[in-house]
């Protein structure tokens, strides 16, 4: 466990250079598309595209349509987390710096992370955000006012304007927070707290803490239903998945794999789809598909090694996860449960999004 702690709070990514061969003022560097191998990374048009972020130092940038990677974007650093927002114009993801990563106690690093911000069309960046010690998730506010990032080790959340990118406001939470989603009117954000075995529900409008639900041993990851009614959370040293009414305080636990990770809810709420990592000494290699509506897993689907972030296509045909110890995106079809394609992505693949249709 501690390995898996290690590998989830510490890998995560600092871009540092994010523009090829660009200048040092600010304003040229806006014009300038990330560094990247494609040719023609700024030929888009019609496509969907989903974008892995890979602790090996990378982005990589995949069509939807063909599933094959479109582009390649060199980070210097350690990326961890990445997220597409609701209206599909921006990608975001956190970094870390590689300095941070050197040594043996990372407990005692001061380096302050970063959010960076890009077109997921162009490939331009639009904003550097410095938040953070060890910045893990990105999520958008459904409502295009916010962005909030958990930082690990500060043992808070940085919610930066959208409209600006300046950081209004640091939310204090419980320690060691981690993966979270926000409600779809953009109201509450869930976040898993995995030193301290809850999860923090923070209020939008007030930008407090509002309390802390206790859901179980290292929770990684929070989904929520759309409706708002129901929580998820996977429990890393439990090998379960949390679904709690929100309104009773009822909670069951369904068994899934060794060292579940992340957690993703299709659209339509039928069903969540959990990624089992195991360790990197014993990789898990399995997707477990919960029926939110039984509480019973409806299949366990063969993935690659090391199965951490996952996400759901809009029209919940397919799910696409990450594979660490692969370096691969398995793509599953839903009606069969079954991988259909397995694409060839950058080093340690981690956080995992889609856009919009």
């Amino acid at each position: 466990m501690k390995k898996y702690l290690v590998l989830v709070v510490t890998t995560l990514l600092l871009l540092s250079s994010f523009l090829a061969g660009c200048s040092n003022a600010k304003d040229e560097r806006k014009d300038k598309a990330i560094n990247d191998k494609s040719e023609n990374a700024s030929n888009n048009s019609g496509d969907q595209f989903l974008f892995t972020a890979n602790e090996g130092g990378s982005i990589s940038k995949i069509s939807v349509k063909n599933l094959k990677v479109m582009a390649t974007f060199k980070m210097d650093g350690l990326v961890h987390n990445i997220q597409v927002s609701p209206d599909g114009k921006v990608v975001g993801a956190t970094i870390v710096p590689n300095m941070a990563m050197h040594g043996d106690d990372h407990s005692t690093m001061d380096m302050k992370g970063k959010a960076i911000f890009f077109n997921p069309k162009t490939n331009k960046l639009i904003k550097e955000v410095e938040v953070g010690n060890h910045p893990a998730h990105i999520v958008f506010t459904a409502d295009g006012k916010y962005v909030l990032v958990t930082n690990n080790e500060d043992d808070a959340v940085s919610v930066i304007d959208r409209s600006n990118y300046s950081i209004i406001k640091s939310i204090p939470t419980g320690k060691g927070p981690h993966g979270f989603r926000i409600s779809t009117d953009s109201q509450f954000a869930y976040v898993s707290n995995m030193g301290e075995n809850s999860v923090s529900v923070l209020n939008l409008k007030t930008l407090k803490e509002e309390k802390k639900i206790q859901a179980g041993k290292t929770p990684v990851t929070t989904g929520l239903t759309s409706d708002g009614k129901t929580l998820v959370v996977t429990l890393n040293k439990e090998n379960a998945l949390a679904i709690i009414d929100l309104s009773t305080g009822k909670m069951n636990k369904v068994k899934v794999g060794i060292g579940p990770a992340q957690v993703y809810i299709q659209a339509d709420n039928h069903f969540a789809y959990v990624a089992n990592q195991g360790t990197e000494k014993s990789p898990s290699h399995s997707l477990t598909k919960v029926d939110l509506k039984s509480k019973q897993v409806a299949a366990t689907i063969e993935t690659g090694l090391g199965s951490h972030g996952v996400v759901t296509s809009p029209d919940n045909k397919f799910t696409y996860v990450t594979n660490m110890f692969d370096n691969t995106v398995s793509v599953i079809d839903n009606s069969v449960n079954k991988v259909v394609k397995t694409i060839k992505v950058g080093k340690t693949p981690n956080g995992i999004s889609i856009m919009p249709k």
